[in-house]
């Protein structure tokens, strides 16, 4: 198996308040939501950069997919990071995201590591990272 993802599935309870967040105030581009005609399709598919899709899909429709049962929800699960080329373009984008109806809940500041990020939760909970590296600045 290659080392190769083209699709990031993030679950949803709300699909329209989700398509509204992503599309209405982080301004990501969308066909908005497709599969309605389907039981379980309906989806929101985003187009990140090229070869790789965010897709808001309702978390009981990936439980009947699946076959897993719905569980309790874990922000700290995973995390989607958002690289970016400066600290002023990481307060941007978290201004963005606030005014977007986001919840901050670790605001931009220096790392550790010679970094500065923030962190904020999408409305089902999903933590996004902004970071700038000045390693992978240049």
């Amino acid at each position: 198996m290659k080392p190769r993802i083209t699709v990031i599935t993030i679950g949803v309870n709300d699909l329209e308040a989700s398509l509204r967040f992503y599309r209405d105030g982080l301004g990501f581009p969308t066909d908005g939501i497709i599969g309605e005609e389907f039981e379980y399709g309906s989806v929101v598919f985003i187009q990140m950069q090229p070869g790789l899709r965010l897709a808001l899909w309702p978390r009981k429709s990936i439980s009947h997919d699946s076959g897993v049962a719905l569980g309790p929800v874990s922000p700290t699960e995973m995390t989607l990071g958002h690289n970016v080329d400066s600290k002023a373009d990481v307060d941007a984008v978290m201004t963005k995201a606030g005014a977007a109806g986001a919840a901050i809940v670790k605001p931009a500041h220096d790392t550790f590591w010679g970094g500065y990020s923030g962190y904020f939760q999408d409305p089902d909970g999903h933590l996004w990272e902004v970071v700038w590296n000045p390693q992978w600045s240049g």
